[in-house]
């Protein structure tokens, strides 16, 4: 069977909850629409919207300290900008992101629930045009299915591929193929992915996106079987174009100078 694509994700403010998709546009250089487009700033990061720049994932609230953040789920609306986070099954907070009155409502609710987790006053941040990724190069995140099933069996546990917080997920390679795609292109449909990195893997993978436990040690265990802790890359888009749940994706041949 081809290689495909079986899910599309993005995840609108970092450390909170994955949003599925069908389909996605994207555009050359850039990530997902709205991946990574806010944070909560954990205490005084330095961040200027007028001149943003990459931060580490340590400014922010995330999962790899603050594992209760998976206990949320929150949906973002384009339209309004809305946030809208659900505690227990019941609305805790929504506002407009894109007011002053909204990010209030935000940063009261994780004020008044994230106290011990909290360095400093949280505050919304975001920025036109940037994402607050974990890397400072704008890119799509893929996880192979096959490796996170070989990590089920380093691990002796199921594995929810979300605990990867990825983009897409592909079937269809067999584990750790991934890795030989350095420097080569995907091609699905129009789209062009030029596969630049692997995913080096911190502690929030091993945070269960369902109890909001952190219950494995993924990291340690692949630095044991395979000597390093990666799993996953990351692609830059060079073609625009649309993706959607399904699409085969190809790995073109690399050409030979």
């Amino acid at each position: 069977m081809p290689a495909q694509i079986t899910g599309l994700y993005r995840y609108p403010v970092k450390g909170l909850s994955p949003e599925p998709l069908t389909e996605v546009a994207l555009g050359t250089g850039e990530t997902f629409p709205a991946d990574r487009r806010y944070a909560i700033e954990n205490g005084p990061s330095g961040f200027d919207p007028k001149a943003p720049a990459w931060l580490p994932k340590s400014q922010f609230l995330m999962l790899m300290r603050n594992e209760r953040l998976a206990a949320l789920k929150t949906h973002f609306d384009d339209r309004s900008h809305s946030l809208t986070i659900r505690s227990d099954g019941e609305v805790a907070a929504r506002g407009d992101l894109e007011t002053a009155e909204g990010r209030a409502a935000i940063e009261q609710f994780f004020t008044a629930n994230f106290a011990s987790d909290l360095k400093g006053p949280p505050k919304v941040l975001s920025a036109d045009g940037h994402s607050f990724s974990d890397v400072a190069r704008k890119v799509v995140s893929i996880i192979n299915l096959a490796s996170v099933a070989a990590v089920e069996g380093f691990v002796d546990w199921a594995v929810h591929p979300l605990r990867f917080r990825a983009n897409m997920h592909v079937t269809g390679w067999p584990a750790w193929h991934e890795f030989d795609l350095l420097d080569r292109t995907l091609a699905i449909g129009d789209v062009r992915l030029k596969v630049v990195k692997r995913i080096k893997r911190c502690a929030a993978v091993n945070v269960d996106p369902d109890t909001a436990l952190r219950d494995l040690e993924i990291p340690n265990t692949l630095q044991r079987r395979l000597g390093h802790a990666d799993c996953g890359i990351y692609a830059e888009v060079i073609t625009p174009g649309t993706l959607r749940v399904g699409d085969e994706v190809d790995a073109e041949e690399p050409v030979l100078v």
